[in-house]
């Protein structure tokens, strides 16, 4: 099999090669997050508002289109390991229909709900008519966001990480050029303002579906995608929803955390709402390099689990931590030394400059030790345990986060908000360490397909 160098490979070599291209994928990929925003704060802060409370529907679509597809990705994954390439296909094929529907019902849902959504949060109708005419354009994509993701995750778990990168930062790129073009109307369009956001993004998501979709046509995907009775596998079916539904879960949750504080911060001011919401853009810079890590250190495990290799599933795990480490460290440094101008880069407001300086110096506190559950998600993932991997999050972005931003709140303000965000992840890294010493480090790990 080709993918034998999954097994081989000395496993430093190994992670850095599957997770560099991925690491640079998503640091353009947040890239694009920050320009996108970026651009959108020039038009005004109720764009910039308007786009922070459409933020937890639209993260919604996308954890349920890669949650599944990251399902899908451990599965085809185990079965390559165990050299089982016909469920592998079926995994590969099934993953596809099956994301496509979640689009185009998500899409139907989202977008006729998205007015009461905004209502619940703001009664300013600027931000409610700007967030409206960005969600129906952005949302309608859905389909073209699922089809890509499920070929994306489908590239990964064969170990066609540097054909991934390609197709993703094809989209990114795309996206960044056609911002300023479509927003401000530059040459012969017209200036769309918030729409003009949401084509950009859409035309983007589509070009790097295009560019898989040529991959796959002329050979360069190995894995075949196969769409007949043949391929329909119940069992596998249920394997990749067994991993995918926590996973997407994973995703989802900062959606619900994002709204139950911006429930709690808008007690206090709007201004407290816009600087979470910048904060989530600029957190991606950091996150999103992170998951490249992830992405590139996931199929390996799974890889590897099939193969029986538990001991390198253990050094990969570590290696990917200590890379995930190194990331968190720049980002923590970054928001203590230059915090004003991060937040400047969305606001000249001198009130939300400082209110968010505070923000990112207290909420970076836990930059570092969130790496343990980052990279604990992940493998777990990896090794088709979805269930664990889903409490390390309930923890981050429910359980323990909100009520103790709550109580924080009542005790220092919104400013209780942003210490809640290192104290949940330290509580956060001490259950996943434990979790990962039961599973991720033992020796005898349980069989999936049992």
């Amino acid at each position: 099999m080709q993918q034998s160098f999954m097994k081989t490979k000395p496993v430093l070599p190994l992670v850095l090669s599957m997770s560099l291209p991925m690491v640079l994928s998503m640091l353009v990929s947040s890239l694009y997050n920050i320009v996108d925003s970026y651009y959108v704060a020039q038009i005004s802060e109720s764009a910039m508002t308007a786009l922070s409370l459409v933020f937890p529907l639209q993260n919604l679509i996308n954890a349920v289109t890669i949650g599944f597809s990251v399902g899908a990705n451990a599965v085809i994954s185990y079965h390559l390991g165990a050299q089982e390439s016909r469920k592998a296909t079926a995994a590969a094929s099934q993953s596809i229909v099956w994301n496509v529907l979640h689009g185009l019902v998500l899409m139907a849902i989202c977008i006729p709900v998205m007015p009461a959504f905004l209502g619940m949060f703001t009664t300013d109708g600027v931000v409610i008519d700007l967030g409206v005419r960005y969600s129906r354009i952005a949302f309608a994509f859905s389909a073209v966001v699922a089809a890509a993701m499920s070929l994306e995750k489908i590239c990964q778990a064969t170990g066609k990480m540097m054909m991934t990168m390609v197709c993703m930062l094809s989209g990114c790129v795309t996206n960044i050029l056609l911002d300023p073009v479509l927003i401000f109307g530059w040459g012969p369009f017209p200036a769309m303002g918030v729409e003009g956001a949401a084509i950009a993004t859409g035309v983007g998501q589509l070009f790097s579906l295009g560019i898989y979709l040529v991959c796959y046509f002329t050979g360069r995907i190995p894995v075949r995608i196969r769409f007949g009775r043949d391929m329909i596998d119940w069992a596998i079916t249920r394997k990749m929803y067994a991993v995918g539904v926590p996973a997407t879960l994973n995703l989802a949750l900062p959606s619900l955390l994002i709204s139950c504080l911006n429930i709690i911060l808008t007690a206090y001011s709007e201004v407290y709402v816009l600087v979470l919401g910048v904060y989530y853009k600029l957190q991606t810079f950091l996150y999103l390099p992170a998951s490249g890590i992830v992405q590139g250190m996931r199929p390996i495990i799974g890889y590897n689990y099939g193969a029986r290799e538990h001991e390198r599933v253990r050094k990969i795990f570590m290696t990917g931590l200590t890379l995930s480490v190194g990331i968190m460290a720049v980002g923590t440094v970054l928001c203590w030394v230059v915090p004003d101008w991060l937040i400047g880069l969305f606001s000249s407001n001198a009130e939300t400059i400082a209110v968010g300086s505070t923000a990112l110096r207290i909420i970076s506190l836990g930059f570092i030790i969130s790496a343990v559950s980052v990279i604990s998600c992940g493998a777990l993932e990896g090794l088709g345990m979805g269930g664990p991997s889903l409490l390390i999050s309930l923890l981050r972005y429910a359980l323990c986060i909100i009520p103790v931003a709550f109580v924080l709140s009542r005790i220092w303000g919104a400013v209780g908000v942003w210490h809640a965000f290192w104290v949940t992840e330290v509580v956060a890294a001490a259950v996943s360490w434990q979790i990962c010493r039961r599973n991720v480090f033992s020796k005898s790990q349980p069989d999936p397909e049992t």
